[in-house]
């Protein structure tokens, strides 16, 4: 069963001393369904935000200049090569624990192209789950975009499309698309919403009205798949560069952090109990964010388990994952720090969702 359980995953120490508790899990599974029945289907929708997935070839239409073997990160084939091995092996551990199936959608953010994606999936950990590509690139000025990867075992594809994000009066404004993908999962309709909301640069309260606007235009397309279906599955995902807790997600998104609040057209977001408890994506500044969110709709926390519905959500911060010594012991263990290449695998942990249905009842 998918239960509740809050452990400490270790203590983390953190530049200035600072002591801080990483609780490994879990939201508080609110809906008790017999897990245990033979019958009952687990499936695992994950998002990661893989920390600058760029090829080594120069693309003139692309600020990738840092990422090339005579750029400032020194980016080479075998850096390249170890990046894609580190992001499968974390890809194939995911949700494991929970169903032997793995992760069937991925939402992936901070990607070159779709060719490094093409070059991930082929990595020896996952090659076998033949996972194929959503991709289109992006108007961001660093040349990075969202994506989704999907087990065509479990998932089958039917639409995609993604919207721009543009500020009025603003025409140099260029950051990632929002990325909306449509299928079924095991034959059960579900729609996926990737997004990498502006970042933090120039400071949060500076840089907040970027993110109010991406959260309008989410939840103007959240509001049109429950205009043309009220019981659509949407799971909106991604990396929000805002905590659960901030207006953005709360009023923006309209996503409410106690599932009882969940009614109408609102969203449900299990991360925000993750986050009061402790839990983060990242650390910067001596504590911890989680910017990585998944946020479903209503339909999905409905008691009826005739089809998917929410089991609970994850932060997969494991060990491995983390700096073990030096400076920054405590922090995730990134592929730079600076120009300063740290040969790990990004400085976010990945985040997921697990859903559950018992066909037969």
């Amino acid at each position: 069963m998918f239960a509740p359980h809050y452990c400490t995953m270790k203590t983390l120490l953190l530049p200035g001393f600072f002591v801080f508790i990483l609780l490994a899990f879990s939201a508080g599974r609110v809906l008790q369904p017999n897990t245990n029945d033979k019958k009952f289907e687990t499936a695992c929708i994950g998002f990661y935000n893989v920390e600058n997935l760029y090829d080594t070839i120069n693309d003139p239409n692309k600020q990738d200049e840092e990422f090339l073997p005579e750029g400032a990160n020194q980016w080479t084939g075998d850096r390249y090569v170890k990046k894609l091995d580190r992001l499968a092996e974390v890809i194939s551990q995911l949700g494991t624990e929970f169903t032997p199936n793995g992760v069937s959608v991925m939402g992936l953010c901070e990607v070159e192209n779709k060719s490094v994606l093409e070059d991930l999936v082929k990595r020896e950990k996952i090659a076998k789950r033949n996972y194929k590509v959503v991709h289109h690139d992006g108007p961001d000025r660093r040349g990075v975009d969202v994506a989704l990867l999907y087990n065509p075992a479990h998932f089958e594809l039917t639409h995609y499309t993604t919207y721009v994000l543009s500020i009025p009066g603003d025409s140099g404004f260029a950051t990632r698309e929002q990325l909306v993908v449509s299928g079924k999962l095991f034959k059960d309709p579900i729609t996926c919403i990737v997004a990498h909301w502006p970042s933090r640069r120039g400071g949060e309260k500076a840089s907040r009205p970027k993110r109010a606007l991406a959260a309008q235009l989410g939840r103007k397309i959240i509001d049109s798949l429950l205009h043309v279906n009220p019981n659509a599955k949407i799971v909106y995902m991604g990396d929000l560069n805002d905590d659960p807790v901030n207006a953005s997600v709360k009023n923006g998104l309209r996503a409410s952090a106690k599932i009882t609040d969940t009614t109408g057209n609102k969203m449900f977001n299990p991360m925000a109990e993750l986050f009061q408890k402790g839990v983060g994506s990242l650390a910067y500044n001596d504590a911890w964010n989680l910017f990585d969110q998944t946020i479903i709709s209503p339909a999905l926390i409905k008691k009826d388990y005739s089809s998917f519905r929410y089991l609970g959500a994850k932060v997969f911060n494991k060990e491995f994952l983390m700096q073990k010594d030096g400076r920054f012991e405590g922090y995730l263990w990134r592929t730079y720090v600076g120009t300063t290449y740290a040969g790990g695998y990004s400085d976010h942990f990945p985040v997921y969702l697990l859903l559950g249905r018992n066909p037969s009842n």
